[in-house]
């Protein structure tokens, strides 16, 4: 089984990803750092460099690459992964997978981004909290079309991570 995280970034993905591969045993991959070390730069140095497009045809790529692959291990992916490309048929047409979409409040994701900004390629631009308010707002309403084609629906606002990951190991057994 493949357990796919989706979500839009600073959702929690990576963090809750860990805590549950940990939990049901199983590989944990950030299909960021996944990216980052096939090409041998970050993210940001990607999208400098060759532009958000190359980025995500690479993604795709890599994403194909790691289904295709990989097995028993939880899944963390971009927050723009499941938007592009194929990818979200990808993701719903294999059996061996189970998608969690992990829902979070613009208001929260604001604040967890005001402070890794610089590291956020998609963010990093925004100077003051109203404009990357207004810019995730936006976004979201954009992404949600995809993100809401997952398995399952979890909320993780105000919520413990280990009442998320029990929630989703109860979804999966």
């Amino acid at each position: 089984m493949i357990i796919v995280l989706m979500g839009y970034m600073a959702s929690g993905k990576s963090f809750i990803g860990k805590v549950l591969a940990k939990k049901v045993g199983y590989d944990f991959i950030d299909l960021d750092d996944y990216i980052e070390e096939q090409e041998g730069k970050t993210i940001s140095d990607i999208f400098e460099t060759s532009g958000e497009i190359y980025f995500r045809k690479i993604e795709s790529t890599y994403l194909s690459q790691v289904l295709e692959t990989k097995t028993n291990i939880v899944l963390s992916l971009g927050g723009g992964t499941p938007c592009y490309g194929n990818n979200i048929s990808l993701i719903k047409n294999n059996p061996r997978i189970v998608s969690f979409y992990l829902s979070t409040n613009i208001n929260t994701i604001v604040s967890r981004l005001e402070n890794e900004k610089s590291k956020r390629p998609l963010v990093s631009r925004f100077k003051s909290k109203d404009e990357l308010q207004e810019f995730i707002g936006k976004h979201l309403f954009e992404r949600n079309h995809f993100y809401n084609q997952a398995n399952y629906v979890i909320k993780n606002d105000d919520v413990l991570i280990g009442d998320i990951v029990e929630d989703i190991v109860v979804k999966l057994f």
